[in-house]
């Protein structure tokens, strides 16, 4: 079983972050767009169980993506298995017309723009993500991927990392769930 152990903090200025990440020996290898398409199940609301179900599509490239509980207080560890399907938007209308015939529903839509950054960082390779989110602004997020039994260090990687480029109060909801309350109002959407 593989676990995303990740950290995102907001950023005033993404410009004046890249200098830093370069200091600390971060590549950027490519810009992306997203679009996630996020479902809920029809018998389990998601936003209770503290689970997702997104349709990501990156150009022409889609990934459907399932992302467990978050397991810490501190980190969003969780459980995540993605499977590319079909590619372009013949796919995404296909696989999404699935869902929503099983009874899923449609929450919201988020786009945002990705720079990719990798690193190594005690010996573990390492994404920085700086997010340009609509209606939401901009994010960074670190992120590593750790085995079951090596969660622990992976979460000691991210954690001296962030120390190390100077991020402090991380943002533990999803833009999903940020889009939602901002949206409703509530936090309780």
């Amino acid at each position: 079983m593989s676990y995303e152990v990740e950290m995102k903090f907001p950023l005033n200025d993404a410009k004046h972050f890249v200098p830093i990440l370069r200091g600390v020996g971060a590549e950027e290898s490519e810009t992306e767009t997203h679009i996630d398409r996020y479902f809920n199940h029809p018998e389990r609301d998601f936003r209770q169980s503290d689970e997702a179900l997104r349709l990501r599509s990156i150009g022409e490239r889609n990934v459907i993506t399932y992302k467990g509980p978050k397991l810490d207080l501190v980190t969003k560890t969780r459980q995540e298995i993605e499977v590319d399907y079909e590619a372009g938007a013949e796919g995404v209308s296909q696989l999404s017309q699935i869902l929503v015939l099983l009874g899923f529903k449609e929450s919201l839509t988020v786009h945002k723009t990705r720079r990719v950054f990798h690193l190594d960082w005690r010996d573990r390779e390492v994404e920085v993500l700086l997010d340009e989110v609509r209606e939401l602004g901009q994010y960074a997020e670190i992120e590593t991927i750790a085995i079951e039994g090596d969660q622990e260090a992976a979460k000691e990687c991210v954690l001296s990392l962030a120390a190390k480029l100077g991020l402090e109060e991380s943002e533990r909801r999803s833009y999903l769930r940020m889009l939602i309350e901002k949206t409703t109002g509530s936090a309780e959407a």
